[in-house]
Order: C-alpha cells, then sequence, then structure tokens
C-alpha cells in the first residue's frame, strides 16, 4: 500500500521515513515537498493555495496513493477538504494530536510560524466538541528563523526553551503545532505533557491506506 505525504519542508522527509521503519515496515511513502505553498499561505492565506493543493494530491492519487497524509498544520484543513474530490482518504498530521489535547483542561499552543496558529485552534475547536479547555498561544518567532537558516540544533532548543517557560499549574497540556518541532519534546524540562504530532498523524494515515 502506498501513503503520500505532502510536506513543505524535505526536512519532514527522513523524520517520516523512520518512523515508517520503526513501526510501520511495508508501508510505501511518496513524499511530496513543495516547500512554495507554506510561502504563499504565510502571505496571503491557505485558501489561496487550495487549488495547488488539490492538483498534487490528485496527481498522488492517479499514480497509485491510496491515502494522503498532510505533514504542514498550515494547509492541513485545506487538504482535508480534497478527500471528497480525491475519492481517497486525506488526512492532517496534527488532528490525532489535538484529539488527545482537548481531552485536557488547558492548552499551550506553541508554534514558530503565525499562519499555523489560527488552523491548530480551529482544529482544537472541532475536537473539544462541546467542552471547552482553556486555550493559550505562544509563538515563538525567532526560532524559525533558525530553521530557515539551516540551524536545527538552534530551532529546537529554542522551542524547548519556551516550553520550559509555560506555567505548569493544572491539567495542562503542551500542544507542538508543527511537525518540524517534535524533536524538541526531548529537549524540554517542563514535567508538563507535550505532545507532537509525526508518529500519531503517520499511524493514522497508515490506517487509512490500509483499509
Amino acid at each position: 500500500m502506498t501513503l503520500a505525504l505532502l510536506h513543505t519542508s524535505d526536512g519532514h522527509v527522513p523524520v517520516f521515513d523512520g518512523l515508517r521503519d520503526r513501526y510501520h515496515p511495508g508501508l510505501v511513502l511518496r513524499h511530496l515537498v513543495a516547500a512554495e505553498l507554506l510561502v504563499r499561505a504565510r502571505v496571503e492565506g491557505p485558501g489561496v493555495v487550495a487549488g495547488a493543493v488539490r492538483g498534487l494530491l490528485g496527481r498522488a492519487v492517479r499514480d497509485g496513493a491510496a491515502a494522503v497524509l498532510c505533514t504542514c498544520s498550515t494547509l492541513g484543513a485545506v487538504a482535508e477538504r480534497a478527500s471528497a474530490s480525491l475519492g481517497v482518504p486525506v488526512l492532517r498530521v496534527d488532528r490525532p494530536m489535538a484529539a488527545e489535547a482537548a481531552r485536557h483542561a488547558r492548552i499551550v499552543v506553541v508554534a514558530t510560524v503565525a499562519s499555523t496558529v489560527e488552523p491548530t485552534l480551529g482544529l482544537l475547536r472541532e475536537e473539544a466538541g462541546d467542552r471547552s479547555p482553556a486555550v493559550e498561544t505562544l509563538l515563538v518567532g525567532e526560532a524559525w528563523e533558525r530553521f530557515e537558516a539551516g540551524d536545527r540544533d538552534g530551532y529546537l532548543d529554542a522551542v524547548a526553551a519556551a516550553v520550559d517557560r509555560i506555567d505548569p499549574g493544572g491539567d495542562t497540556v503542551v500542544v507542538l503545532a508543527q511537525a518540524s518541532m517534535a524533536d524538541a519534546a526531548a529537549r524540554t524540562r517542563t514535567p508538563l505533557p507535550v505532545l507532537s504530532s509525526p508518529a500519531s498523524g503517520l499511524g493514522a494515515a497508515a490506517a487509512a491506506a490500509g483499509r
């Protein structure tokens, strides 16, 4: 079975290949990297690139993908809406993470790109349903500059330092809003649970591809 993954950074490719090798041997991944989509979405909004997203995903389905996983939180909702027209499941990588986070009373969303914040908050509202968790956001914009410069360690350290400054009181969970932030969880010292999306997102997509 083949799963197509839509990325907006080629840095995601080895991450998801590693998760596949560890947890889903035999799953064939087809990586589609389109960094320009995030660049446009940050400036003009995710809706502007909806047509381009559908085009990329449509080609992947015609090439045999049984399901698609969008690993970009900014474009997740746009990708999900393409599912009906494509005829295969289209999943966003952060939905399983959001479902887990929504069970807590307080959620702190940490992001490094501003365009990720509103899509993540919308997803948390969907998953919370009738529950009303308190949701806070923490934008670590200086970290993204390091990511773009290729300083991965500096990027992850900046994210981890921001997480460690969060007040740990109450039933609180931290959400790392972007897949690129996942490895920062291991660098934190906070007693709070810190959730990231790649492993759970890939698991859901692998299950969808195998149906």
